[in-house]
């Protein structure tokens, strides 16, 4: 195994900010970025390090920023620019740090560069996007987009069809014209000199298309694949090693990547010796969980621990030592990771929250916090598909249910136990109205449970899920071996308790926990001899656990 290089990004604990619903100053319902820097000392008190702001780019907001019109401008709803740089201060001199979200697979259909492609075959942006004529009078292929629905959308004026793999408004770039990439990475290189600290990049797995034959259909589909000619192509590989020359070379960043895949395939891109990127996110423990057949990701399948655990420690083990990992559980595209993978019930809610975050942050690998976890937040439970705003959520609403091929009751079951606007509520600061996210109109309703979920109230209690976060991202900035201690599986056939242990040079953490609602029987693991490094519990059994505890024991590492 290769020595570990340390890095500052290994060592930090990310937040991620999603700011429409983060806070609003303005009382228009739309969180923004003074709203941002007006809680930067929640954040500095709870002790993140990093700060990952979802899109805060020009957006008519079709996918909620994922859509951007313009790379130079900050979305209207959000400020000013003046508005980010004071932001940007105001992060440093806390000692913070700020990673953007770059989105260069696809721009808005508002783009600058689509409006000027579109206007026909001669356009000198027409090469900025992919266009294709169609084939037996329909579209080039059968790919289906991620959003539901075909991937292609013909332009009338011209005859012929462009490329989407998510929205129609979100046209996928052409990576393949030099002059497109030249302006990315001027682009990049502009918030690099402004003074940011980082990217995460959407979809950035997706760049690289290499041919367009038809896809693979899944039985009882009505699409095909994109994946075998469009994602983890050595075409995306080339053009992020042209994307590290000219774009991120000369600044210290942290660069993390979005592109599920196995862990072969994101090996290629975080390799810690010639890697593109310094770490990937993985989907399986989330998407791998999904079992919704022809339905894709819609379903009442649950998160049971056993695939789980072996998902986690798959990817766990199979980076060790030749990247680094990511670990988290929930992000703005999940539901709320405590109704997704715990209890929320009132009993259980606290415990399993913590328990969960236990997991996370004693795992190996930058742990990454989505707004609201630290709180316990859970999902909304909408019962109508009107007070829903996600595109994914209409668009498979269209596919399905107005089609008549699935009953909608049971697609607004799917949508309250999976839908993204479960992590896209408002966050709740405290009792007062709407939460304290807004004096307005939230853009999205707030979830009605604020009242005793909030941060007002947390902030003040020492055995509150925020107040354990704090202590969790503490060990990590003190405690070497939770930050780059090898990772050991253990107890890998229990069917209720998740056990690891993380070792470094003469210290050994034995990590245990119960993902049920009852006491259970842990067999015996070499905890006994060390001391309580933390738990969700005051008290413990030798041997036996209570109901979503979590342990963490610190001994002596074991001779061999």
């Amino acid at each position: 195994m290769r020595a570990e290089k340390r890095a500052w990004w290994k060592e930090a604990v990310v937040y991620q900010i999603y700011p429409r619903s983060f806070a609003d100053s303005n009382g228009d319902g739309i969180g923004d970025l003074p709203g941002i820097t007006a809680h930067l000392d929640y954040l500095k008190d709870l002790g993140v390090d990093v700060i990952w702001c979802s899109p805060i780019f020009a957006s008519p907001n079709r996918d909620n920023g994922y859509d951007i019109s313009d790379y130079y401008a900050i979305m209207t709803e959000f400020g000013t620019m003046a508005d980010f740089d004071e932001m940007l201060h105001a992060i440093h001199a806390r000692g913070m740090k700020l990673v953007m979200d770059l989105v260069v697979n696809h721009t808005s259909d508002r783009h600058t560069w689509f409006l000027e492609s579109r206007k026909g075959k001669d356009s000198p942006y027409r090469d900025y996007y992919i266009w294709r004529d169609g084939k037996n009078g329909g579209p080039p292929n059968n790919w289906g987009s991620v959003f539901s629905g075909s991937a292609w959308e013909k332009d009338e004026a011209s005859g012929q069809y462009y490329l989407h793999l998510y929205a129609k408004e979100q046209p996928d770039l052409n990576w393949a014209s030099p002059r497109l990439r030249e302006d990315l990475f001027r682009m990049m290189r502009f918030w690099s000199e402004k003074g940011i600290d980082g990217w995460r990049m959407d979809a950035i797995g997706k760049i690289g298309k290499e041919n367009f034959d038809d896809g693979p259909i899944v039985p009882g589909a009505l699409f095909g694949s994109f994946e075998p000619a469009c994602h983890h192509t050595e075409t995306t590989h080339r053009y992020l090693r042209l994307m590290r020359e000219n774009a991120l070379a000369g600044y210290d960043l942290m660069t993390v990547g979005e592109a599920d895949g196995t862990v072969e395939q994101l090996l290629r891109y975080a390799d810690a010796e010639d890697g593109e990127l310094d770490m990937m996110f993985s989907f399986e423990h989330n998407d791998g969980l999904n079992d919704g057949g022809e339905l894709g990701k819609w379903s009442d399948h649950g998160a049971p621990l056993t695939d789980v655990r072996r998902i986690l420690n798959k990817w766990q083990t199979g980076l060790q030592g030749k990247a680094w990992a990511t670990v988290y559980l929930g992000n703005h595209d999940q539901p709320r990771q405590v109704s997704r993978y715990g209890n929320d019930s009132e009993l259980f809610r606290t415990r399993s929250a913590k328990m969960l975050a236990t997991m996370i942050h004693m795992m190996r690998g930058t742990p990454y916090i989505y707004q609201g976890e630290e709180l316990g937040m859970t999902n909304a439970y909408y019962t109508q598909l009107e007070q829903y705003r996600d595109v994914e959520v209409y668009n498979a609403w269209e596919q399905w249910v107005a089609s008549g091929l699935v009953d909608g009751q049971d697609m607004l079951r799917y949508f309250a136990r999976l839908a993204r606007d479960n992590a896209r509520t408002p966050m709740q600061w405290n009792r007062e109205e709407n939460a304290g996210f807004t004096t307005g109109t939230p853009w999205l309703p707030v979830n009605p449970n604020y009242l005793f979920i909030n941060a007002a109230d947390q902030v003040q209690d020492p055995d509150s899920v925020y107040s354990y976060y704090k202590q969790l991202i503490h060990l990590r900035h003190t405690c070497p071996v939770v930050v780059y201690g090898t990772f050991i599986p253990l107890l890998e056939d229990d069917p209720c308790v998740y056990a690891f242990a993380r070792e470094m040079g003469d210290q050994r953490l034995t990590v245990l926990l119960n993902w049920t609602d009852r006491k259970v029987r842990c067999k015996t693991v070499s905890e006994g001899s060390g001391q309580v490094l933390i738990s969700n519990y005051p008290t413990h059994q030798t041997g036996l656990l209570q109901p979503y505890e979590a342990i963490v024991y610190l001994s002596a590492a074991q001779p061999g």
